[in-house]
């Protein structure tokens, strides 16, 4: 006989909430539970082990919508991987542009806090660079010029 449980001992044994657990069913990337004679939802051992991939695409930054794809084409195992390629690459370029815009941010924080001498608030100059909406449009600038300055290096 299966192992069946309740949606608690789901969330429990894969550190995910019941809300979530909820969510991702009703989005289609988790399988509906099997219902119990008094209605209750049971889960499986594959209700597990999807919840796992689930969490895991998602702690390395996935959208939901590429894990929807990347769950169909698991479930076609003759099927080539070059989807699930492409998918994986177009998850790393997304990676690459946080972490060059973390990297700017990162400089202009070390900047601000190098700069202040911590005296007054009215003369703080984190609390000036905060307030110098200019300052963020320029990251913004700087995080998109790098971008576009990369994306055209790597078309050469």
């Amino acid at each position: 006989m299966t192992e069946e449980f309740m949606i608690g001992e789901l969330a429990k044994r894969t550190d995910c909430k019941v809300q979530t657990i909820r969510y991702y069913e009703q989005i289609g990337v988790m399988p509906p539970a099997v219902r119990a004679h008094n209605n209750r939802r049971m889960y499986r051992k594959s209700h597990i082990e999807r919840l796992m991939f689930i969490r895991h695409s998602r702690a390395l930054g996935f959208a939901l919508d590429d894990i929807r794809d990347l769950l169909a084409l698991s479930d076609q195992p003759d099927h080539t991987c070059a989807e699930v390629d492409k998918i994986a690459k177009n998850n790393l370029e997304n990676i690459q542009k946080k972490i060059k815009v973390l990297s700017i941010m990162e400089k202009e924080m070390q900047r601000m806090i190098f700069q202040c001498h911590g005296e007054k608030v009215s003369e703080c100059l984190i609390i000036t660079a905060l307030a110098d909406h200019a300052i963020a449009e320029k990251i913004k600038m700087t995080a998109s010029e790098k971008h576009d300055a990369t994306s055209n290096n790597q078309m050469r």
